[in-house]
């Protein structure tokens, strides 16, 4: 018995040497395993990197002092980066809305479609605003052009032709909205009131006398009817801020004009100089489309602006108490507000046959909501973020104004008559601008070779024409009249030749004459330093115009 015992542990015991062994075996044969599988994969790594090294940006930096060739060659490097990023993004943000569109409206989607006629005007007007660039002019007029090109120019002007009318009409007044509600966050009516009359001087009087010139040049020239050659200069009389502000500010900060606040002075009236025509723009198209009694239409004109404003109180406030402040997404619901309301009151006025009330109450509805905005801390979240929002909305919208806005204007319809005319009305219009712009700065501080810049500065024109410009022909098709709509045509199409004409030579024309004519601060005490972290020229304005009334060297 205890010797089969004896025997049997001996087998155990010989058995479980053996299993230690294999198991030894085992574990060492899967360690060389891993091993050689781990040198391979750092053979690989090490081929990948060397072949990789050479075309990385992390191991070959751009040298400061490098020429033209390193320069491109290093576009070319891993990952993209610089001008190389910026087009690949482009091409996948097309292909991706190309992909979207299709899903979501099938045959529209697809070549020859509504919606990729859109998709195809925005990217190429995106492309159009790049390239403007590149001379040194603004880019809502390569936009413009581009938009004008795929409506015209055989072979691709099928682009333009397959553009739904209703679609257009309608992402015009968003893009006009988001103008709309820019503008009035922009106001500062302390920046204002300190600017004394200067300002209203200069942004009501050339307002209002070029848009009576215009009316009675176009009422004698064109044919048209009172009512509307007064609707058609306050389209054609408003300055563009999408032009004046980045000129001055470019002046400005070159140190031109800084001494006597003239940047101030001109960016301050632009804004309102805005407000004026597209206020009398609301309240003519009101007169024009209104039925019945004459003198009752004249009234009706006076009723829609205050109907707008009442609007823009109400729906402003509003906006101070809702949302509440201590809500935690409060910037995303003040914006659904902001823009909620805005469309409401740009869409819902003409639904209601007060056209004239809507543009007003939108503008009235931002400046109201903003002025309480602006005394809350927004330090945490890194300034005024509705600016920031709004700023992103029009960078959306500026390409599809513009490009829509070009591709309306269809060279076949246009008489020559039409064309001759109107540069003659446009240009009457300027020439008196340019008289009134020089005598309202009298009584300021400024010399005579300043004042003759004024004028200068006074005369671009883009974005309000561009917002505006199409909502008469827009109106008309609505209501059916067919004499309304041909007049339409004719306030778009001078509102095209006007922003084409002035906005390219008035951008020259400041960028030449203001070295010339302004005086330079030579001292770092007379430059008033802007914020260099503003994100566009509007902020920028509106910090300059803070900064330099403080010093008392403004206007009397």
């Amino acid at each position: 018995m205890s010797v089969h015992n004896s025997n049997t542990d001996l087998e155990m015991k010989v058995t479980a040497e053996e299993d230690g062994a294999n198991g030894a075996n085992g574990t060492s044969h899967v360690d060389e395993e891993n091993t050689v599988k781990t040198r391979k994969c750092a053979k690989l790594r090490d081929c990948c990197h060397g072949c990789t090294k050479p075309v990385r940006t992390k191991y070959n930096p751009l040298l400061e002092d490098a020429d033209l060739k390193d320069r491109f060659k290093y576009w070319f490097m891993c990952p993209p980066h610089g001008k190389l990023a910026r087009y690949i993004m482009f091409v996948l943000m097309f292909f991706v809305a190309w992909i979207v569109a299709i899903s979501v409206t099938g045959a529209a989607g697809m070549p020859g479609g509504s919606f990729f006629s859109l998709v195809i005007l925005f990217f190429a007007c995106v492309i159009g605003g790049y390239l403007v660039v590149f001379i040194r002019l603004p880019p809502l007029l390569g936009m413009l052009i581009a938009g004008f090109m795929l409506r015209n120019v055989p072979g691709i002007n099928i682009v333009g032709n397959n553009l739904d009318s209703g679609w257009s009409s309608a992402l015009r007044t968003i893009a006009l909205t988001v103008i709309l509600i820019r503008a009035g966050l922009g106001l500062d009516p302390q920046a204002l009131r300190k600017l004394s009359w200067a300002v209203l001087r200069l942004a009501f009087s050339p307002c209002l006398a070029e848009c009576l010139a215009e009316a009675v040049a176009a009422h004698f020239l064109l044919g048209f009817p009172w009512v509307w050659g007064i609707m058609l200069g306050f389209v054609l009389a408003a300055v563009s801020p999408a032009v004046v502000v980045p000129s001055l500010l470019n002046l400005a900060d070159r140190g031109f004009g800084i001494k006597k606040g003239i940047p101030t002075l001109v960016i301050a009236a632009a804004s309102v100089d805005d407000v004026l025509a597209i206020t009398g723009f609301g309240v003519t198209l009101g007169i024009a489309f209104s039925e019945g009694d004459l003198a009752l239409s004249i009234i009706k004109g006076p009723i829609e602006a205050i109907v707008g404003v009442l609007y823009g109180i109400i729906g402003g406030v509003i906006c101070w108490y809702i949302p509440n402040r201590a809500s935690k997404h409060v910037v995303l619901y003040r914006t659904f507000m902001l823009f909620g309301l805005g469309l409401m009151s740009t869409f819902g006025s003409s639904r209601m046959d007060f056209p004239g009330a809507g543009p007003l109450g939108c503008l009235t509805l931002a400046f109201v909501a903003g002025f309480r905005w602006k005394k809350e801390d927004w330090s945490a979240q890194g300034g005024e973020p509705m600016k920031d929002i709004v700023a992103v909305l029009w960078m959306i919208f500026q390409p599809l104004l513009f490009g829509l806005i070009g591709a309306e204007v269809n060279i076949s319809q246009i008489s020559a008559d039409t064309v001759g005319f109107g540069i003659a009305t446009l240009a009457i219009g300027l020439f008196i601008r340019l008289i009134v712009s020089f005598f309202a700065v009298f009584g300021t501080d400024l010399n005579l070779r300043e004042r003759f810049f004024i004028p200068i500065a006074w005369c671009p024109k883009a974005t309000v024409q561009a917002a505006i410009g199409a909502l008469a022909m827009d109106k008309a098709r609505e209501m059916g009249s067919v004499e309304g709509v041909e007049l339409g045509k004719q306030i778009l199409t001078l509102a095209v030749l006007s922003i084409v004409i002035t906005a390219p030579i008035g951008a020259a024309a400041i960028a030449i004459s203001g070295p010339l004519l302004l005086e330079k601060s030579s001292t770092e005490q007379d430059i008033i330093c802007t914020d260099e972290e503003a994100v566009d020229g509007e902020e920028k304005g509106q910090l300059l115009s803070e900064t330099a009334i403080t010093k008392d060297e403004q206007v009397d």
